[in-house]
């Protein structure tokens, strides 16, 4: 296992962070299980863990992760993320200095620890001004109580006006951004990437395996439907023909160079420059040995070129059902003048 720098934050990063969305009742149920995979996973090189608050339903992710840690702390750096609804409150979730504070404090307590090495906010918040964070997270941030801090699924011109108000203001600017990348959604490679290069940003990619339909276990054939996982979040990709298409394409490529689908996929992303860890996320024991065995894969030009014949650069085979999707997308009147005159 390899280290990266995280962007210019002075933090060195493992190749792969381990992510903890599988931990809780929608993933892994068994919390020592859980508690073992993270063990593993820090005697196998990984030195990065990342989670959320909705990890779980109600923090118990991060709870889970704050007993696996216990004496162990130090030898990790951590991260969260906070935006996702926590209770049924509607200022119980979102990124205004008032949840922000709250979310962080709520999340210090469930993982057990008096500092974050990352705070993230998880998604963007079209109706708060992006002052609002910035603000709370450079006083947590004096505050000792985070090291860095990062956003996740932000647009390129989202991130640049983030960047242009840190300086403008005076305060402490995002060091990172986690994105969805994988061989299967190439589209951060037109403006995100490159923004995120320009900017100096660290970047954590999130799924690098599309949702579980590189891990080489779901094909056109049919032979296995998930029952846990991400792909139960995101069935649309098991009818995707395009992102079919693309797989059957891949599986004879990995199967010539001799390396697993899962695998190279990995290494697809952390073979960009501008990418510091790829986050994979085991739900069971088997499957983080599995992962670990690929961490020293590394694939040359050929392969990357014959990748780029398959899915070319910049191009997405389909949305991601959990992505972030801009509210002008999602919501037809904000894109349309029907009925008003002119």
């Amino acid at each position: 296992m390899q280290t990266r720098p995280l962007g210019r934050t002075g933090i060195q990063v493992s190749t792969y962070t381990l992510g903890t969305m599988m931990f809780g009742p929608y993933g892994n149920p068994d919390p020592d299980a859980c508690v073992r995979i993270v063990h593993r996973a820090l005697d196998g090189g990984i030195t990065t863990i990342d989670t959320a608050d909705v990890y779980g339903g109600d923090g118990e992710s991060e709870r889970i992760l704050g007993k696996a840690l216990r004496g162990r702390r130090d030898d990790v750096v951590l991260a969260t993320k906070g935006n996702g609804p926590m209770g049924p409150g509607p200022n119980q979730r979102g990124n205004s200095r008032r949840w922000i504070i709250s979310a962080v404090e709520g999340s210090l307590r469930r993982l057990g620890v008096d500092h974050l090495d990352l705070y993230q906010l998880h998604h963007p918040e079209p109706g708060t001004d992006i002052e609002e964070p910035l603000s709370a997270l450079t006083d947590l941030l004096r505050a000792g109580k985070v090291r860095a801090i990062g956003h996740s699924n932000l647009p390129a011109s989202e991130i640049v006006e983030a960047q242009w108000l840190a300086q403008r203001r005076g305060l402490a600017r995002f060091r990172t951004e986690q994105l969805h990348y994988s061989i299967l959604n190439r589209g951060v490679e037109r403006e995100v990437l490159p923004v995120c290069q320009r900017y100096d940003l660290g970047v954590l990619v999130w799924s690098p395996l599309s949702m579980g339909l590189l891990s080489g276990r779901y094909r056109r054939n049919g032979a296995e439907t998930p029952s846990a996982g991400r792909l139960h979040w995101a069935p649309r990709h098991l009818t995707d023909e395009r992102k079919l298409d693309a797989v059957e394409a891949l599986v004879p490529l990995a199967e010539e160079a001799g390396i697993p689908l899962r695998h190279l996929a990995i290494a697809f992303t952390t073979a960009h420059p501008g990418v510091s860890s790829a986050i994979i996320g085991p739900r069971t024991e088997e499957q983080l040995e599995d992962l670990l065995a690929g961490a020293g894969t590394r694939l040359d030009d050929d392969l990357l070129d014959r990748i780029d014949e398959i899915v070319p650069p910049g191009t997405d085979l389909g949305p991601v059902d959990v992505a972030y999707v801009p509210p002008h997308l999602r919501q037809p009147h904000l894109r349309r003048r029907t009925g008003v005159p002119g």
